[in-house]
């Protein structure tokens, strides 16, 4: 019988793969969507598809092809890319913090090169942490070593979680540095005129409640999910488990949102992808990654 908490894992799935698929389009399509910026995003939209497509396939090996050897391979797909799109989220950070704090330099050589090498590096990290229960760690001739994830073990979340969480608190910083950064900026232009206009408050507070919904949002769907594998008990029932990951999923269906459909430039390559014409009369303004 179909297990209710799968089937929805596998719609969260599909519509997690059309939203970032269709990201992943627009970026291609449009040679104008080449900066950093759209490098980072791409990369982020590449992890969220695949990630979708792992529940995906998740869900039709569970019910129709049942083997060890696919359930480790399913398994550790998603583990890479779960952990590619949260590495990919903290790129992003990383960049919008080095826009506004090196912003005489942020267009160069160097810092293409950097937003690079920090992919790969993402990458990296996410495809030897998916290799880890295919090479020999996992509980399958180990029952007693397994965690709330089957066939991961214990040891395993603990490291994923662990990652999770210098993650979530190196982003946390940085999000209260850019957010130091922002209000200093709106102080020194407040000097420069004598007094904080209406537009600039308001855009100061636009800016903060942004980031805070970013951070929110993150820490909201992944915490709950990284703080059960660590104090979860494989012996509990299987529900806690499917409450817990599916908020998790949740994550990579909002990115889109927020890092994609939210940019004008992206916006723009859609009306050129969908209605193959642009409207000139529509104003569109380049934004950089400093603008959240």
């Amino acid at each position: 019988s179909l297990n209710p908490w799968d089937v929805m894992l596998c719609v969260s799935g599909t519509a997690i793969a059309c939203e970032n698929a269709l990201v992943v389009a627009i970026i291609c399509y449009s040679p104008a969507l080449r900066s950093p910026m759209f490098v980072l995003v791409g990369s982020l939209a590449t992890a969220d598809l695949l990630a979708g497509l792992g529940l995906i396939l998740n869900f039709v090996f569970q019910y129709v092809i049942r083997s060890e050897t696919v359930s480790l391979l399913t398994v550790g797909f998603l583990v890479a890319s779960f952990a590619a799109s949260v590495s990919s989220l903290l790129a992003i950070t990383v960049d919008r913090y080095l826009s506004l704090y090196n912003a005489l330099t942020y267009y160069s050589e160097r810092t293409v090169l950097c937003i690079h090498t920090m992919l790969a590096g993402a990458w990296g990290v996410s495809l030897c942490l998916g290799l880890l229960p295919v090479l020999g760690w996992n509980c399958l001739h180990d029952r007693a070593a397994c965690s709330v994830v089957r066939p991961l073990t214990k040891s395993n979340v603990t490291l994923l979680s662990a990652s999770f969480f210098l993650i979530f608190l190196i982003m946390l910083h940085l999000y209260i540095e850019i957010c130091k950064i922002v209000c200093r900026h709106a102080h020194q232009i407040a000097l420069q005129q004598h007094f904080l206009t209406a537009s600039h408050y308001v855009a100061t507070k636009k800016g903060v409640s942004t980031l805070a919904i970013i951070l929110g949002t993150f820490g909201a769907s992944w915490l709950p999910f990284a703080i059960y594998c660590v104090v979860g008990d494989p012996d509990y029932p299987s529900v806690y488990t499917y409450a817990t990951l599916l908020p998790a999923t949740y994550n990579s269906m909002i990115n889109p949102i927020i890092y994609a459909y939210r940019n004008q430039e992206i916006q723009r390559s859609m009306w050129v992808l969908f209605c193959g014409c642009f409207q000139a009369k529509v104003s569109f303004r380049s934004r950089s990654p400093s603008d959240v």
